[in-house]
């Protein structure tokens, strides 16, 4: 007997703190007095577009450009709907996890959109940390601990930081909660498989 799967990052209501998935990987933040606005570099046009349809569905603007380094860039307009995350993320210029962050589904599928990939044979995935951000990232283990998907971090010491999810039980979890890939074969290699 087949049974319909839904998917938590498809059922749940798009919401601005959607984008705090972002901000956990590469994303950046820019805050003005009452404005913010959000941005990230990534490695391919498919996550890119994907993102920037993330941001429209929130009901906020997205331009999908490229970066001084000529990779795809996706950012919102700077608005006043995302100073709270500006807030909540950093610390004077500083990005910073919220005290107590637990990503929701939506917020882990904007993460695994940004920065995450399928690795060895995609028996595990890794969400990608910001290098530049190093402070965030033992905080961000304990985050997706908090939501059920005990990760392993590494990279620290050179190379490229990121959370390694194994395991099947894990590895489902994470696939229930972030849903299916977006379309086509890069992001299909992508994501995490079980």
């Amino acid at each position: 007997m087949n049974q319909l799967s839904f998917f938590s990052a498809e059922t749940a209501s798009p919401e601005v703190s959607d984008l705090d998935g972002l901000l956990a990987g590469p994303g950046q933040i820019v805050a003005t007095a009452d404005r913010a606005r959000v941005s990230v570099v990534v490695d391919a046009r498919w996550r890119a577009d994907a993102i920037a349809e993330m941001i429209e569905d929130i009901g906020l603007v997205a331009e999908v450009t490229t970066s001084d380094e000529g990779s795809p860039l996706v950012r919102t307009a700077s608005v006043p709907e995302l100073a709270v995350v500006a807030v909540r993320w950093t610390r004077g210029a500083v990005k910073s996890v919220p005290h107590g962050w637990v990503p929701g589904p939506r917020a882990l599928r904007a993460w695994a959109l940004a920065s995450g990939r399928a690795d060895h044979d995609g028996d595990r995935f890794v969400f990608g940390l910001d290098p530049h951000a190093p402070d965030t990232h033992p905080v961000l283990a304990q985050s997706l601990m908090r939501a059920g998907i005990a990760p392993t971090l590494f990279g620290t010491r050179g190379g490229s930081p990121g959370l390694r999810i194994v395991g099947h039980r894990r590895l489902l979890h994470l696939v229930e909660s972030i849903g299916e890939p977006p379309a086509g074969v890069e992001a299909a290699a992508a994501w995490p498989r079980v």
